[in-house]
């Protein structure tokens, strides 16, 4: 699933659809050489550079009206090391195509995010994670880099590297295409493992209550709540000795194709029709999911399909913040008369020492606000940011925000490390897009 196949007349759209782009050209190289040749051309001719991977970003992260680079020729497994414990994978490939061709290794990541249409190297630079409470995002799982920087020169780098490659390496896992162009990454794996998933319906107020212990208890924890009720649906991921219990292809389909997607759907568009409906739908929903277990290897354990298109907004908070954070949301909306027909997802990270990661240098919880694409989403979302950064939030770099560098300068404290090492590796501003402009500052 593409989403980044041109429109009409050479318009980008992304997967959301709420941000389109016309670049002036657009690049899919076969090779790093052929890449390096495409930046320095687009710098003779005075074009501004960006990647796009499956444009699952909801933010303008990729758009530019100079030289868009499609990286679907980049894709594929470089090298295994099992001594080492990694995987060298070029930088077009989709996590889903990662995911299999590992496992037919008998190898697989540690942790995920939910869905698996991006590019390893859209979803790592814009800091995608899944849920854990000891493993972290997916870009905290790299161990090695390498990119095209501005003058068309390939850098690799790691923590192992000099000084100056390990203050790459510290920023590049998380790069926001503002260093450069990455064009391979280097994960650490570990040998294929079977992961058990709990899902089961619990009254809000209870998760609010035992949080600490849902999180202490299980290496996986996240959920989902109905706004207009007072139930959620829990998801805990543990790993198992076994045996494999996969979800049945039947109970497969019921579960995560017709209800998950296919009666979502309809609920959205009645939603949609008729707005004053939706908390009536919003308690039919929260019951329509009934508890089950499964086994299974990880990815297929981490990763759901989403059928139904949205837009999001997702900011980390502290994690000693989340429960006063949640029950401000909840009063939030209760109070403004809002219809939310989507849930809000909530999951956590540990703390790790990427510059620009949303959980850099503290324990985080992420709180996700979701709107069906093509409703208004405006207030709802501005609401709910006016919370998130009362709380010192940082909004995931490829969701929906209004922040900027003034503001991340406050809630990131090695911003400045970051900027001054754009500075040097791309001096004239070669990656420079009006995202990047507003969040990292000219």
């Amino acid at each position: 699933m593409s989403s980044t196949a041109s429109g009409k007349n050479g318009t980008w759209r992304n997967w959301g659809g709420n941000v389109a782009a016309r670049p002036a050209r657009e690049v899919a190289p076969a090779s790093v050489e052929e890449l390096a040749a495409a930046i320095r051309r687009a710098a003779d001719d005075g074009l501004k550079v960006k990647a796009v991977g499956s444009g699952h970003s909801f933010t303008s992260i990729a758009a530019t009206d100079g030289v868009l680079i499609r990286p679907q020729l980049l894709t594929g497994i470089r090298h295994i090391d099992r001594e080492a414990g990694t995987a060298t994978v070029e930088a077009g490939t989709p996590l889903k195509r990662l995911n299999v061709a590992l496992a037919r290794e008998g190898l697989s990541l540690a942790n995920m995010g939910d869905i698996m249409e991006q590019t390893v190297s859209g979803a790592t630079s814009t800091g995608t994670h899944g849920t854990g409470r000891d493993s972290a995002s997916i870009a905290a799982q790299i161990k090695a880099l390498e990119l095209v920087t501005a003058d068309g020169s390939v850098l690799t780098c790691s923590e192992k590297g000099t000084d100056e490659e390990r203050a790459v390496f510290a920023a590049a896992r998380i790069g926001l295409g503002a260093l450069g162009v990455v064009t391979a990454i280097t994960f650490a794996v570990e040998p294929i493992f079977l992961l058990s998933a709990r899902e089961e319906p619990m009254p809000f107020a209870r998760v609010l209550a035992e949080f600490d212990e849902l999180w202490t208890e299980n290496e996986h924890f996240e959920f989902y709540w109905f706004p207009h009720t007072g139930s959620t649906n829990t998801k805990r991921n543990n790993r198992s000795a076994g045996p494999e219990k996969p979800v049945g292809q039947l109970a497969g389909w019921f579960e995560d194709e017709l209800l998950s997607n296919g009666v979502f759907q309809v609920a959205q568009w009645v939603g949609r029709a008729v707005p004053a409906a939706i908390p009536a739908i919003a308690q039919v929903s929260s019951k329509a999911l009934s508890a089950r277990t499964y086994t299974d290897i990880p990815y297929k354990v981490f990763t759901s399909p989403r059928r139904v298109r949205f837009v999001e907004m997702e900011y980390a908070v502290p994690r000693e913040a989340v429960v006063e954070t949640l029950r401000e949301l909840k009063a939030m909306v209760e109070r403004s008369g809002l219809r939310v027909s989507f849930p809000v997802e909530v999951r956590t990270a540990p703390a790790d020492d990427i510059t620009l990661s949303t959980a850099s240098g503290r324990d985080s919880a992420y709180i996700a606000v979701h709107m069906v694409k093509g409703t208004p989403f405006q207030r709802y979302f501005t609401s709910a940011e006016r919370i998130f950064t009362a709380h010192e939030g940082r909004p995931h770099w490829g969701k929906i925000h209004t922040r900027d560098a003034e503001y991340f300068a406050g809630v990131y404290p090695r911003f400045e490390e970051f900027t001054a090492l754009r500075d040097r590796l791309d001096p004239d501003r070669l990656f420079q897009n009006d995202y990047l402009r507003r969040v990292l500052g000219a």
